[in-house]
Formats: structure tokens, sequence, C-alpha cells
């Protein structure tokens, strides 16, 4: 039995206490948030103990992993703190708020030589899996063009714009680490544009709502990535992979398969109305894969050197939208 203590609290830390609370192979030890009425409302809802300083954490000698699920720019820290502390980690993307610091916790981490395993939770959604699968059996031939779409529902707050690291490392980096594992190639070069079109705070705030990135594979292979933090419809994630041989397609999902035929017209349910909705199953996927590898003594995937990867194009995407330059990925 993996024991387990989840630091932050907040929606996302939320969502994982509950899972781990009900995984056959794991307990939740603790819940910590700096908020103590969060942490007692995770610890209410899941029956672990509330506490407010991580140091506790790290000092248990009972806790074996930890899910850090804390703002971006606390996640160096606590990756750092959990390894010394010898624990398991699970750490929600991205690493770090740029590439730089995001290399300074992955080398303490290989130093301590714990497992960790990164949020890309995206990899165990069920139909881009069976994307995947498509693409390594061959279905597709010769990966020529990769089309991708992440759209709404809605803005996040401006307070977590502010600390998110931007669209790039918080939203498209899921898709920059999609597009890795599907094509099982690396971009070697991109041009990123965006703009403020939903949210002039997040305009003034220094980041975009909506963005186009479009990226050169090693294999020669096109691609184009576009973002934005609004869909007057519902959540919109779709997948497209284009090859010599064939297509394979992760489609929009609506939140029932159900449509009414009348007349001349066709009445369908429209999409999931948020992100939570559509991939909320690909949340205790990811964990239970974590629990797996650890217990198995395996290398977790997404692994670290996934999450530098990704870190490094969404630093370079960030950078091509400031100079409005392409950018090659070194």
């Amino acid at each position: 039995m993996l024991k387990v203590a989840v630091i932050g609290t907040g929606f996302i830390g939320s969502v994982h206490a509950k899972n781990i609370a009900i995984h056959p192979g794991a307990q939740l030890i603790s819940v910590c948030d700096a908020s103590p009425e969060f942490a007692k409302r995770a610890a209410k809802a899941t029956g672990a103990e509330a506490v407010t300083d991580a140091g506790q954490i790290f000092e248990n000698k009972e806790v074996d992993a930890v899910l850090i699920a804390t703002p971006t720019n606390t996640h160096v820290d606590y990756l750092k703190r959990a390894s010394k502390a010898g624990k398991a980690i699970y750490c929600e993307k991205p690493i770090g708020l740029d590439y730089h610091e995001a290399e300074q916790a992955v080398e303490a981490v290989r130093i301590a030589g714990v497992p960790v395993m990164l949020g890309f939770n995206r990899r165990f959604d069920a139909s881009h899996a069976a994307v995947k699968r498509a693409i390594e059996q061959g279905e597709v031939g010769k990966i020529e063009i990769v089309q991708l779409t992440s759209r709404g529902p809605q803005p996040p707050p401006i307070d977590y714009v502010k600390v998110s690291g931007g669209q790039m490392r918080d939203q498209t980096i899921h898709f920059f680490d999609l597009l890795r594992w599907l094509t099982n190639d690396e971009p070697i070069e991109l041009y990123a544009t965006g703009a403020a079109l939903v949210s002039a705070a997040i305009g003034d705030a220094g980041d975009v709502d909506t963005s186009i990135v479009s990226l050169r594979m090693a294999s020669g292979a096109l691609c184009q990535i576009d973002s934005s933090r609004r869909a007057a419809y519902g959540y919109d994630e779709r997948i497209e992979v284009f090859g010599s041989e064939g297509l394979a397609e992760s489609r929009r999902q609506n939140f029932r398969g159900m449509a009414l035929y009348k007349g001349r017209s066709i009445v369908e349910d429209g999409l999931h109305p948020g992100w939570f909705e559509r991939i909320e199953q690909s949340y205790y996927a990811a964990f239970d894969a974590f629990v797996q590898s650890v217990n198995q003594g395996t290398i977790p995937r997404p692994s670290l050197e996934d999450g530098l990867k990704a870190q490094l194009i969404a630093d370079a995407a960030t950078e091509s939208l400031k100079t409005g330059q392409p950018m090659k990925i070194v």
C-alpha cells in the first residue's frame, strides 16, 4: 500500500486527493495547504489528516510519496524538498516557470534517485491513447501533419494566470507533450503567435489567451496547435494525425451521444461544459499508472525528462510570442 500525501488542495489537488482516497493500492495519509480552510475541507472529504506546513509531510517517515498540486511558482522548491526527503513524487505540470529553474529541480531529483512522474494526464485519455496505438500499429503510415486543439471554456482567474507561467507553460504545454508522445519525434523549430482576444486583464498581465504554434519535427512532419482560453460552445479538445496511409483522430466529445432527427434538422447534445468534465477519468488513470510504476520499480511515464523537454518547447514558444520570430529548439 503506497502511503501518499497531497500538497496543495485547490481544485486539482482536491481531485487528486479524492482519487488517492479511493485507490485500492494507495492510502491518503495527509493533505497540506497554506490555507487551513482548504486543507480542512480536503481532509473532511477524504478522511486524511490536515496540515498547513509542508515540512511536516517531508519529515513524516510514514509518507512514501508526495503529490504536488500547488501553483507553478512553487513546484521547483517542493520537488527539491520532496526528493531530498526520499519521497516518490507525482508533480503537476509544468516543472517550473522556465527551463533554467526546471533543470535545477531535475538535477536535484536525479541526485536523490527518487521516482518522479509529471502530471501530463492527457496521455491517459482513452481516445488520445487510441490514436497513439493506431500510429504505433502503422495505420497512419509516415506522419506528415499533426493538428491539436485546446479551446475554452473560459479564462482562469487572473490571480492564477499571473503565477501560471503563461498560456504556453500552463495550457499548451499539455499538447507539446502529447505531440512528442504521439509521434515519438522531437520538434526542432517553432513559430508562435498570439493575442489577448478574450480578456484584456490577461493581456495586462503580460500573457495571451489565444494562440497558434506551428512546429517542424525532426522527421520533417509539420504540426499546428491552436489554444484559446474561451469557447462559447463548451470545451473543445481534439487531435488529428495525418499520414501517408491514413488519418487518426481523437474527436470533439459531446457530453452525451443523443441526437434528435426531426424534419430536415438534426439536433445533437453539445460538448462537455468544461475541460475537467472532458478529461476527468484521465486523472485517476494517471495516478494509477504512478502507483503501479512505484510498486514495480519502473521509471514513471511521463518522466521528469519528458517534463523538461516540454518545458524547453514551452519556453521557446513563449520567446517566439515575445519576439515575433521563429525559434530553434536545441
